[in-house]
């Protein structure tokens, strides 16, 4: 298959095998990024028809994502799609984003959350609107949902910029970096099960946030 889906997972035991399930579905080789958890997560999908990367110590989400982008590219996929291991995209609609995002010819391309939002923990979502809106007055990018970890992104972006950060912000760096490269970013609405995952998340409300947002700052 032309896209593999890239699910990073830390301590997920409890949700992780239900995603996967219905990520299969989907059609597309499945890659689980194991971030150093010890709850038994890796041993929770080891005998589903997935594949199974593990760091030795949690390291974090974008430390996570970056082993999976470098699996993707050395497999040869011209592209890869990216969702949390906690349950609240749907996977149902990684057709459609991979459909979209090969058709219209995108080099990043967002699920977005939008109609979710009032649904998402205070801080996170008065971040998330501003990030959005920052980025459309900065780039003239349309995107609307700045946080989202449910993303498709081509194989030439991933090959083009270079990524350092190994938290959740590495998802900022990517929007900026690309756009300074000159790819193209766009977003689709999806339907979200939860606006934040915030129930299993590892998502430091202040701490991440302030990260994102010098992130921001920091590569514009």
């Amino acid at each position: 298959m032309a896209i593999c889906v890239i699910i990073p997972a830390y301590n997920a035991v409890s949700t992780l095998p239900a995603v996967v399930h219905e990520v299969i579905q989907a059609g597309m080789p499945v890659l689980v990024v194991d971030d150093g958890s010890n709850d038994g997560t890796a041993a929770s999908v080891a005998g589903l028809p997935v594949n199974l990367l593990r760091h030795r110590e949690n390291r974090g989400k974008g430390a996570a994502l970056r082993t999976g982008f470098s699996w993707a590219l050395q497999h040869g996929f011209v592209g890869a799609i990216t969702l949390d291991a906690d349950g609240q995209h749907e996977p149902t609609a990684i057709p459609l984003l991979a459909e979209t995002a090969l058709r219209e010819g995108w080099d990043v391309l967002l699920a977005s959350r939008f109609v979710q939002f009032q649904q998402m923990a205070g801080l996170r979502r008065h971040w998330n609107r501003f990030g959005a809106w920052c980025m459309k007055k900065r780039t003239g990018f349309d995107i609307d949902d700045s946080q989202s970890g449910f993303r498709y992104y081509s194989a030439r972006l991933l090959r083009t910029i270079t990524l350092v950060n190994d938290g959740y912000d590495l998802e900022m760096e990517i929007l900026i970096k690309a756009w300074k490269a000159g790819m193209t970013i766009g977003s689709i609405p999806v339907p979200a099960r939860v606006a934040d995952g915030r129930a299993t998340s590892h998502f430091r409300p202040v701490r991440d946030t302030w990260n994102i947002c010098m992130t921001f700052l920091r590569y514009m």
